[in-house]
């Protein structure tokens, strides 16, 4: 008798449970729609537009990883990368939105590049585990900072850098109670916990009337189909946002990507899906968005017993869905989205874990990374300290085989990147 579906036999599931495990995939990654899109928007485009180059990005990653790899992974617009994108890339490189999306595209062949070839595996054993750490701690605290700003429990301060918001705000008091319930939802593992938390956040802020309301319908306007721009390919801000943007783009798949598969205890993906998340990010330029990332949310996918590419198809299908419910993601308050980015930001710098403080050669470039990047508000800056130490704090002690040509080169290259900026060149 011929066998039906002998994937999902070979996988040991069903379609059924592969589908609901597609769908609890969903509603914890659904949040990105609203979050990612006001990210975005501090790049320059509309909150609307945001939010349907999100989930336009979103459907079409799924499907990738879904169909090339056949791995349950959900792709999404990466937390911290957004960042990198709108504050470091376009804000801070003085690039307009579809320069942004240059760098992007630019990135995405890099990292294509390195997903075909063994300057992967090179790459992944040349950087030191600690400053790849050090990344994402940095990126967590920097989330953090942007989470606290947009929630108003920290302004700018009269007579210091920042201070704590007022109490009697209903700003502030709405972030803070909607950040107890998604705290709260979070550690009790309940399905859906950041849609709940900004639904919640969302009903506070209509009962405190500080809901400033959105749109009724979608505006099919030709505002998020930007394309990628190189008009400032041949400035030293365009390569300067390249550089660290191809550097996590690699490094937090990667370690992303090797920590759901040896959940779902399948490692024979990796290759296929690596590469997924480098053609995935490639499309990005082009629907007007930050770069996709395997979620870290994957693994609640994973944990439903979701096995196969069927799970992800079915995450992605929703997502296109979610395009009719844009008018009612736009009523979402900033308030209902900040809390979201403090509780991911903690996440990611549990990473701290995995540095070796003892020693402190590795420590202290780690250290220079994971506070440079909210202190300068620049995830490239905050970088550079960490891998110009590097090298020298492991010269300086001798241990100058520990130093490899990929930290020397990335080092230099930061190094010169501070001397054109001294010069003013």
């Amino acid at each position: 008798m011929k066998q039906q579906n002998p994937g999902l036999q070979e996988a040991k599931t069903s379609l059924k449970t592969e589908m609901m495990a597609g769908l609890i995939g969903y509603l914890t990654t659904v949040y990105i729609v609203a979050v990612n899109g006001s990210i975005l928007s501090e790049a320059g485009i509309s909150y609307q537009a945001g939010m349907i180059a999100t989930i336009l990005a979103s459907f079409v990653g799924c499907l990738i990883i879904g169909f090339f790899a056949n791995a349950p992974m959900i792709l999404i617009p990466g937390m911290g990368v957004n960042a990198l994108f709108a504050y470091s890339i376009v804000q801070g490189g003085g690039l307009s939105f579809q320069e942004g999306l240059g760098v992007v595209l630019v990135s995405s062949v890099l990292f294509i590049i390195i997903a075909l070839t063994k300057l992967g595996s090179w790459l992944q054993e040349a950087i030191p585990d600690s400053l790849k750490h050090a990344i994402t701690v940095g990126l967590g605290l920097f989330l953090t900072f942007i989470g606290l700003e947009k929630g108003g429990l920290i302004t700018q301060g009269e007579h210091s850098l920042i201070e704590l918001g007022h109490f009697t705000s209903p700003t502030v008091l709405v972030s803070l109670l909607t950040l107890a319930a998604g705290i709260f939802l979070f550690i009790k593992n309940v399905p859906g916990h950041f849609l709940l938390t900004m639904g919640f956040g969302t009903a506070l802020a209509y009962f405190f009337g500080i809901l400033d309301g959105g749109t009724t319908s979608i505006v099919w306007d030709a505002e998020w189909m930007f394309l990628p721009s190189f008009s400032a390919i041949d400035e030293l801000a365009f390569w300067l946002g390249v550089f660290p943007l191809t550097i996590v783009l690699v490094f937090e798949n990667m370690g992303l990507i090797n920590g759901q598969l040896s959940m779902a205890g399948d490692m024979s993906k990796f290759k296929r899906s690596f590469q997924s998340t480098a053609f995935s990010a490639f499309t990005c330029a082009f629907f007007g968005t930050s770069p996709t990332v395997s979620s870290a949310e994957s693994a609640a996918t994973i944990a439903s017993n979701g096995r196969t590419g069927k799970a992800a198809i079915t995450t992605g299908l929703l997502f296109l869905l979610t395009l009719g419910l844009i008018p009612f993601i736009s009523w979402i308050p900033s308030m209902a989205i900040s809390p979201i980015l403090i509780i991911v930001g903690a996440l990611m710098v549990q990473n701290v874990r995995h540095i070796a403080f003892d020693d402190l050669t590795e420590a202290m470039p780690a250290f220079l990374i994971i506070v440079m990047i909210p202190f300068t508000n620049s995830i490239a800056d905050g970088m550079a300290f960490g891998f110009i130490a590097y090298p020298i704090v492991k010269m300086a002690s001798g241990q100058r085989n520990k130093v490899t040509l990929p930290v020397v080169i990335i080092a230099g290259m930061f190094l010169t990147e501070f001397i054109i900026k001294a010069l003013g060149l």
